[in-house]
């Protein structure tokens, strides 16, 4: 979407606003939790086709899941926004040669997993019911991703999670919120909007939901993978993960993106994975 459309629809809703600023935000949060895309390509397809597919139903809503069966540790496999669990495909190849037990799922609204929206709250709900049915020994997630499974262990913490690889997960929902407020060019009526939306509905304000700061209740170790010259979450989320995640370790990168997807650090996660 060209930054002229995103500023039209912005400034269309501003309009709105002017009206009906409860329409207008609820309408900002639908954007902002429809993905535009994450539904399965032809070539992404052929990536998970090795797998044992599995749906799980969650609050009539189905979970998709893919399941690479190995004799070692279990690691389960989160992706990000506007993604699907083929993601994975410069990985799964070293990942199979340890023999570890791999699953990884679609996220809501994303492959083959049912819903039209998506929030890191719902994701986190549907990795506690994966998480609950598999017993991960490890959790790789990746952007937003990382954020859900944060969350998830935060929520229900799970004995069986030893160990999480965080890769360039954003610290916290305020920063995310307020870049899509930037890119949008909200007014205050929206932007204040969106923030009373989220209280109703969650109970809790913007700000409660910091990846990071949840990171202090949980035990498991972390591993914190995040490129300085990341241009969609911020390198500074590293840092507050490194400084609140008391139990992690961090490795900068710098020309990878937030993709983060370099042959390099492979033997790098396993070797976290396996000490």
């Amino acid at each position: 979407m060209s930054s002229f459309v995103i500023k039209s629809i912005g400034s269309a809703l501003n309009a709105t606003s002017l009206i009906s600023s409860k329409y207008a935000s609820k309408k900002a949060l639908n954007l902002f939790a429809s993905p535009r895309k994450g539904r399965y390509t032809e070539a992404q397809r052929k990536v998970v086709s090795s797998a044992l597919f599995e749906e799980v139903t969650y609050n009539g809503t189905t979970i998709a899941t893919y399941r690479w069966n190995g004799k070692g540790k279990t690691i389960l496999l989160t992706h990000g926004w506007e993604s699907n669990a083929s993601r994975w495909n410069y990985i799964l190849k070293d990942l199979k040669a340890q023999d570890y037990n791999i699953i990884a799922l679609d996220g809501p609204a994303h492959g083959r997993s049912g819903g039209k929206l998506f929030n890191a709250v719902l994701y986190s709900e549907f990795i506690n019911v994966i998480a609950k049915k598999f017993q991960p020994d490890v959790i790789i997630g990746h952007s937003v991703g990382g954020m859900a499974s944060v969350f998830f262990m935060h929520n229900y913490p799970l004995d069986s999670v030893k160990k999480m690889v965080l890769l360039g997960a954003p610290a916290h929902f305020t920063g995310v919120f307020s870049r899509y407020k930037s890119l949008m060019g909200y007014n205050k009526r929206i932007s204040n909007g969106l923030d009373n939306i989220v209280l109703e509905r969650f109970g809790k304000p913007v700000d409660y939901f910091s990846a990071a700061n949840f990171t202090k209740s949980i035990k498991a170790k972390g591993l914190i993978i995040h490129d300085k010259n990341d241009k969609v979450i911020p390198y500074e989320d590293a840092l507050l993960f490194a400084n609140r995640y008391k139990n992690s370790e961090l490795i900068s990168t710098s020309g990878f993106g937030h993709g983060l997807k370099d042959a390099s650090l492979t033997p790098k996660i396993i070797e976290f994975i396996d000490r």
